[in-house]
């Protein structure tokens, strides 16, 4: 008995002195203790931070879209939404999604790609209305410009059916828009012939502000046109609204007969016949990128 019990005794001992490799995982792991609450923090912390490569480059979907011609940002956003993109085979509906330079992207199962951007400047004749065409059949600014440009360009602003000078097309929507919003204070400068002299105190009167229609619009300069007769009016201004040189005029009584945009954004007609168009240098583009 005693031997035995001496034998069952260094079993015993055997066992705690034996290596951990042949332990008994159930019996000699210690019990596992809970998580504190701050461990998933840090480690949701850790991730978090972690970049991605199409977060920290890449154009974003829509911009991509807008920019390969075939629609706007805004319009572009419900396309996605509504399942009309895939990138890479892949279905997208995520808005901040940003498009890698390998990656394929298709609009309703046909691959796109961003155009070129192009900037044409064209000094308009009389007659033609800015729009991208007409279902009365009028000319229309298009028609001057058809052989300028493969993509799809578009006139910056307006000018009415009367109304000549220089007038800008380019399919880049954010120089487009910078270029039409009253806050860049985009300059322009127009030469208006009025139907009588302008006497000194209606001139007077157009200095600085004017009620027209009800709201203010700010005219920047307005003076007689140096050797020409009276009736012969330089006036810049930056508003955008629809005949409001016109308007401005006629707010005082005299009628425009003939009106000629001859700056835009300090874009000017020389070398530039009525009725031809020209591509910007690359020095003109890059100073309009610049305006703020």
């Amino acid at each position: 008995m005693k031997s035995n019990r001496n034998s069952s005794r260094g079993r015993q001992e055997g066992k705690k002195n034996a290596p951990l490799s042949r332990r008994n995982p159930k019996k000699d792991t210690p019990k596992s203790t809970p998580l504190s609450r701050k461990s998933p923090k840090k480690e949701f912390k850790k991730i978090k931070t972690t970049p991605k490569s199409d977060e920290s480059s890449g154009i974003r979907l829509n911009k991509y879209i807008a920019n390969s011609g075939i629609c706007s940002r805004r319009e572009a956003d419900t396309y996605i939404e509504h399942g009309s993109v895939q990138v890479n085979g892949k279905l997208v509906t995520e808005m901040g999604y940003k498009v890698q330079p390998n990656d394929v992207v298709q609009f309703d199962g046909t691959s796109i790609t961003p155009e070129q951007k192009k900037y044409i400047l064209l000094n308009k004749p009389k007659n033609y209305i800015t729009t991208m065409d007409d279902d009365r059949g009028r000319k229309t600014v298009m028609e001057l410009i058809a052989n300028a440009s493969k993509e799809r360009i578009y006139p910056v602003g307006r000018l009415d059916r009367n109304t000549t000078g220089l007038l800008l097309f380019t399919n880049d929507g954010d120089l487009a828009k910078k270029l039409t919003h009253p806050k860049h204070n985009v300059r322009k400068l127009y030469h208006a012939s009025l139907d009588r002299k302008l006497d000194l105190k209606d001139l007077e009167k157009l200095r600085g502000e004017v009620i027209i229609e009800g709201r203010k619009v700010f005219i920047d300069a307005v003076s007689y046109i140096n050797g020409e007769p009276k009736s012969e009016i330089g006036i810049e201004i930056h508003s955008g609204r629809n005949r409001i040189v016109r308007k401005i005029f006629e707010h005082v009584g005299y009628k425009v007969n003939k009106l000629d945009r001859v700056i835009f954004a300090e874009l000017t007609k020389k070398n530039l016949p009525r009725g031809r168009w020209r591509e910007l240098t690359t020095l003109e583009v890059a100073n309009l990128q610049k305006m703020k």
